[in-house]
C-alpha cells in the first residue's frame, strides 16, 4: 500500500481534526512519498506562512534518514556533528525534532513521511500519528 493523494488528504484532514480536538495552535501538515516528494500540504488559517518549510523539514529528514523525528532529535543531542553533516548533505532541509513521522505500510516498509508543525513538537507528532493511523498505516514518531 502506498500513500496516494486520497490517503494524503485523509492524513491531513485527520491530523488537523486532532489539532482542533486538542485545541492546538494552527497547524500545517505535509505528506511526502518514499522519495521525499510532496504529495499534499495544508496550512490552517492563522498558521505562520513559513510553516511549510518546517513541516517539510521534519518529514524530509524522517523519510531520507529512515528515522522519525524523535530518534533524530536524540541523535542530534548525542552527536550534533552527525546531524550537522546530514544537514550539509541535504542542503539544510532537515529539522530533527518530533513532528516528523515515518509512515509504514502493513509489511513495515517505509512508504513516506508526515510533517506537522504549529504547536509543541510532541503535540505535532500526536496529530501526525492520528492522521497516519486513520488510513490504516503505522506511524513511527
Amino acid at each position: 500500500m502506498s500513500i496516494n493523494l486520497k490517503r494524503a488528504r485523509t492524513i491531513i484532514r485527520k491530523a488537523l481534526e486532532k489539532g482542533r480536538e486538542l485545541e492546538l495552535k494552527p497547524l500545517s501538515v505535509v505528506v511526502l512519498d518514499a522519495g521525499g516528494h510532496v504529495i499534499a500540504f495544508e496550512r490552517e488559517d492563522m498558521a505562520a506562512p513559513g510553516r511549510f518549510a518546517i513541516a517539510h523539514g521534519k518529514a524530509y529528514g524522517a523519510v531520507m534518514l529512515g528515522m522519525a523525528g524523535t530518534a533524530q532529535m536524540a541523535r542530534a543531542e548525542a552527536q550534533a556533528y552527525f546531524m550537522a553533516a546530514v544537514n550539509g548533505v541535504y542542503g539544510g532541509q532537515v529539522i530533527p525534532v518530533p513532528g516528523g513521522v515515518l509512515v509504514r505500510d502493513k509489511k513495515g516498509t517505509i512508504v513516506g513521511a508526515v510533517g506537522v508543525t504549529g504547536d509543541t513538537s510532541d503535540n505535532d507528532a500526536i496529530a501526525a500519528q492520528t492522521g497516519v493511523e486513520a488510513v490504516g498505516m503505522t506511524a513511527e514518531i
